[in-house]
């Protein structure tokens, strides 16, 4: 379980601020507009549910550690997503479940045109127009180590690579609606209209806690023109923690060997986890904290003003 906190600061740099940081970005949907002016109200719309998507077409399988949660494929994704949309849900995150593909060092298919996430993604974009479509972005389902990230020979984690890697997935999930041999041009200026029936997820959710791989993936993005079509939420401080275990279970992303201590925040490290997130505010339109229940107190100490202090003391060289 995570907390969704949302942050806009407009703040007088001594240097300009870098081009990845978008406003715009964080209210183009509907949805979006609606998470910022009433963060604080608690309704079916401002809810994002997470669906675990099978890359077997008629899975339907019950997640033992998460009772009356399911793993399924694509011909179960109506009897799942119509009757949540029809109770007020605006919002879905999807987490790939590859079981078929064959899983490599660098999740290389992770980022293919008929993965489970890209067809999930357009049958949504399709069924159902008004829904926002969030897609969870990191390399464990898909790469036969199980980490989040590529590794050295050593076991270590590759930290440029993994960010490149993870800038290329990213991209491919915000252009699941095209074709690679049918995407849009540079310069072209879609309608509206195109733009919902054309284009992949809005929200892009990478999970991972690589280092710098935000300014990656909006790289990425601006170079597509997409960086204010395209949200990045970002899980800004990510504890590592035995509570995932359930999730873990759920997307079939357990480590094979060795654990993530190494890129997710030691329990307890307020000052890491502040520092991760106010570098997270300057290119996010939302951040989040998890899990939620062990690191609330973390949550409390997001606000604006903690955050200019930071900033500020950054620019006057103390941090």
């Amino acid at each position: 379980m995570s907390s969704l906190f949302f942050v806009s600061l407009e703040i007088e740099m001594s240097q300009p601020l870098p081009a990845t940081h978008e406003l715009h970005s964080g209210y183009f949907h509907p949805t979006l507009r609606s998470w910022q002016s009433n963060a604080a109200h608690l309704a079916a719309s401002q809810l994002i549910y997470p669906l675990f998507i099978s890359d077997v077409e008629d899975n339907w399988e019950e997640i033992g550690s998460l009772p009356g949660q399911f793993r399924f494929g694509l011909a179960h994704i109506d009897r799942v997503v119509a009757p949540l949309v029809a109770k007020g849900l605006r919002t879905v995150l999807l987490f790939g479940v590859p079981v078929q593909v064959p899983k490599d060092a660098t999740g290389s298919l992770a980022d293919a045109d008929d993965s489970c996430v890209a067809r999930a993604v357009r049958h949504l974009r399709k069924t159902y127009p008004s829904l926002l479509v969030a897609c969870d972005v990191c390399l464990c389902p898909y790469t036969s180590h199980g980490h989040c990230g590529i590794l050295y020979d050593d076991g270590t984690i590759n930290n440029q690579a993994s960010t490149e890697r993870l800038a290329q997935v990213a991209l491919s999930y915000a252009r699941a609606g095209t074709s690679r041999e049918n995407q849009h041009p540079p310069g072209i200026l879609l309608t509206e209209s195109a733009i919902c029936v054309d284009a992949g997820c809005q929200i892009i959710a990478p999970s991972d806690m690589m280092d710098g791989r935000i300014a990656s993936i909006k790289t990425a993005l601006r170079g597509a023109h997409l960086h204010s079509k395209v949200s990045v939420m970002s899980y800004s401080a990510k504890f590592a923690s035995c509570f995932y275990g359930p999730f873990r279970d759920a997307a079939k992303s357990a480590p094979a060997a060795g654990d993530r201590k190494c890129y997710q925040l030691p329990p307890g490290a307020r000052g890491l986890a502040l520092r991760a997130t106010v570098r997270i505010a300057l290119f996010s339109f939302a951040g989040s904290v998890t899990p939620f229940l062990s690191a609330s107190s973390i949550l409390a100490c997001c606000t604006v003003d903690d955050m200019l202090h930071r900033l500020g003391s950054r620019r006057r060289g103390r941090r």
